[in-house]
C-alpha cells in the first residue's frame, strides 16, 4: 500500500487559491490520470476517471474505494481511494516561492497514478478578491481581465507532481 499526494503547481499573476470548483474534496471534481500497474510495469492507455462521489464496493472485505481496475496486461486487479481532507488550495505566496500545493491524496494498491491531466471545473480568485469560476485549463492555461483590480489576469505554466506519502 502506497498513498500518492498530487501536488499542483502553476504561475498566477494576480491571482490566487486555484483549486477545484467545489474545494479541494469536490465530491463531483474528477481526477483524470493515468495507472501503471505495480505488477508488470503495463501503464494505462487512456487516462482514469475518480472522483470522491464515485465509490464501489471491494469485491474481498468490507468497504468502499473509488476505482477497482484490471491491468489489461498481467489481469491484475488493483485500487485506488482517495482520501479526502489533506489538499489546500494553490496560493500566489506558494507561486512566488515556488512550491507544489497538496490537492488530493490518493492510497494506491497495485497501481501507481501518472500523467495528470488538467481539465474543466477550477475556481480562482483574484488578489482584488473577484472570483473565476468554470475554468477549464485543458488548453494549459487561462487569461482574463480583473474588472475591479482593473488588472489581467492568468494562469500558466501548470505543472503537477505525485509524490509517494509513509
Amino acid at each position: 500500500m502506497v498513498n500518492f499526494m498530487l501536488k499542483i503547481a502553476a504561475d498566477l499573476e494576480n491571482l490566487t487559491n486555484l483549486q477545484p470548483q467545489g474545494g479541494c474534496d469536490d465530491p463531483s471534481f474528477p481526477y483524470l490520470f493515468k495507472l501503471k500497474c505495480g505488477r508488470c510495469g503495463e501503464l494505462s492507455q487512456k487516462e482514469t476517471c475518480v472522483s470522491l462521489g464515485d465509490t464501489v464496493s471491494l469485491l474481498q472485505g468490507k468497504g468502499t474505494t473509488n476505482l477497482v481496475q484490471k491491468c489489461k496486461f498481467c489481469m491484475r486487479e488493483g485500487t485506488v481511494t482517495m482520501i479526502p481532507g489533506k489538499g489546500r488550495p494553490l496560493t500566489q505566496e506558494d507561486c512566488e516561492g515556488g512550491k507544489f500545493a497538496p490537492l488530493m491524496l490518493f492510497d494506491c494498491r497495485g497501481y501507481e497514478p501518472v500523467g495528470f491531466v488538467f481539465g474543466d471545473g477550477w475556481k480562482v480568485e483574484s488578489l482584488e478578491g473577484t472570483k473565476f469560476e468554470g475554468i477549464d485549463l485543458s488548453g494549459d492555461e487561462f487569461a482574463e481581465y480583473d474588472e475591479k483590480g482593473e488588472c489581467p489576469v492568468m494562469i500558466s505554466n501548470l505543472r503537477f507532481t505525485f509524490e509517494p506519502v509513509k
